[in-house]
């Protein structure tokens, strides 16, 4: 449970430093808006490596990479909507039902235990 929360928050800020420069530093040269999102980033990075050392193991490298990758969409979906103010229409809806598809695949056929530590 540790891993998963840990991926959640580092997602929040990566998804800021890769996405919210759009809304808040628009206005801004991109060489500003490269650092801060490097700044922020940091953070994510800060989050993430411990994420992935205490999830392996426990999930293989793939697992935990689909995992990332699923909570990356489900909170670039709501970033998208509250910030950006994009609605998600229906083409962008099964595409992420596309993707929970491929989050089954990978952790509910032919089940088999993490690498061993």
């Amino acid at each position: 449970m540790t891993t998963i929360l840990l991926l959640c928050v580092s997602n929040i800020f990566m998804t800021f430093a890769w996405y919210g420069h759009l809304k808040y530093l628009h206005d801004k040269p991109l060489w500003v808006t490269v650092l801060i999102s490097w700044g922020i980033a940091f953070f994510e990075y800060l989050l993430m490596v411990p994420a992935n050392r205490l999830g392996y193991g426990h999930y293989s490298g793939y697992q935990l990479k689909i995992i990332q990758e699923a909570i990356t969409l489900v909170v670039f979906v709501i970033f998208a909507w509250v910030v950006l103010g994009e609605r998600l229409k229906w083409n962008y809806a099964v595409s992420l039902l596309f993707l929970a598809g491929a989050v089954f695949f990978a952790f509910g056929v032919n089940k088999t235990p993490g690498p061993a530590a």
